[in-house]
């Protein structure tokens, strides 16, 4: 029998918001990635384009501004993504993924403040 395997989707992610309209946003991503669901994304300020939350950096996207919902692919380009931008939301802690500059749990939860700090709340179980 064939065994068929179902990648992460925004469900395992996303666990609450309030109001969709409210809490998401479209945004464009820096090219050269192929971004997962659950993606933490900090925002370039030069640029006003979403990449990965780095640990460390100063260009603005050192700082957790979003979660990505849905995969994308900007390996060639740029590309249009939509994201949880704000709250009151909930995302399961286990669904979201980092950079690879954020890889302890010291930096972990600072990522996780601040995506609190813009109301998206995170539980290791929802």
């Amino acid at each position: 029998m064939t065994v068929l395997t179902q990648p992460p989707g925004m469900g395992d992610v996303l666990k609450y918001e309030v109001n969709p309209n409210y809490t998401r946003d479209t945004i464009t991503l820096l090219a050269g990635l192929a971004y997962p669901v659950g993606s933490v994304l900090g925002r370039i300020s030069v640029n006003g384009k979403y990449t990965l939350a780095s640990d460390g950096g100063t260009d603005g996207a050192e700082i957790a501004a979003a979660v990505l919902l849905y995969p994308v692919d900007t390996t060639l380009a740029d590309a249009i993504g939509i994201v949880l931008a704000r709250g009151p939301a909930i995302v399961s802690r286990a669904g979201l993924a980092y950079d690879a500059t954020v890889d302890d749990s010291t930096k972990i939860t600072a990522k996780l403040s601040q995506l609190a700090a813009i109301g998206i709340l995170s539980r290791d179980s929802a």
